[in-house]
């Protein structure tokens, strides 16, 4: 268990030469899902909110619903499994797995090609509130500023960020918030979404399972999500 990054000696490279550092880098290790006994999937990750991960997975990939589903849930002490017990002794886990894009590629279950519905809101937005929450996230993103190389991802109301995950993948962080608001018993629907990572296609679909209507991100989404 970390808080997310990790000590290491470096070499740090500029015009001027190679010099020996001391610094963080962000942790990555393999974290293994279990339910109900069995093995649902294996996700590297930045090994901190290892339950909120499980969870927010869980909902976003539609094998959970509401928290009496969940009986209980253990971090193992090294915590590389988290093991969830659902309030029922059968669930048909899925067999068909599709590796998404990224340098740390994730796992969903979800047809990415299918199409959806536009959500139902009248949730809005201007540039200027934008531009304010984006620079409140990048002021949250305490493990990005000590060792950099994660994603950031917030979930907002009006002017105030709730809640704020990091991660070294980008879908990790909308299951990290998902299982976050999961615990708090906080409702996603239309909040404002906001990512430092691509909206690819996979990300749009945790988005909708979230039903946050606004997606924002500093950079461009795919032509899939599009």
């Amino acid at each position: 268990m970390t808080d997310g990054a990790i000590t290491h000696r470096y070499h740090e490279v500029s015009s001027d030469g190679s010099y020996e550092l001391e610094g963080e880098v962000p942790a990555e290790m393999a974290v293994t899902v279990f339910v109900n006994g069995r093995e649902l999937v294996n996700l590297m990750c930045t090994p901190y909110d290892q339950e909120a991960l499980a969870l927010g997975f869980m909902l976003n990939e539609g094998l959970i619903a509401r928290p009496q589903d969940v009986r209980l849930v253990y971090t193992c002490p090294r915590g590389g499994c988290v093991d969830v017990w659902l309030d029922y002794d059968l669930v048909e886990l899925p067999k068909r797995r599709i590796i998404t894009t990224g340098c740390v590629g994730g796992v969903t279950f979800d047809a990415l090609s299918a199409a959806h519905p536009p959500l139902a809101s009248a949730l809005t937005a201007t540039p200027a509130q934008l531009h304010r929450l984006m620079r409140a996230l990048q002021e949250a993103a305490t493990l990005y500023r000590r060792a950099g190389g994660v994603h950031t991802s917030g979930l907002c109301r009006g002017e105030e960020l709730l809640l704020v995950a990091e991660d070294v993948g980008r879908h990790n962080t909308l299951d990290k918030l998902r299982g976050l608001a999961f615990r708090q018993r906080m409702d996603t629907r239309d909040c404002l979404l906001l990512t430092t990572g691509r909206i690819s296609s996979e990300m749009l679909n945790k988005a909708r399972r979230m039903e946050t209507p606004i997606v924002v991100s500093r950079t461009s989404p795919t032509s899939l999500s599009v």
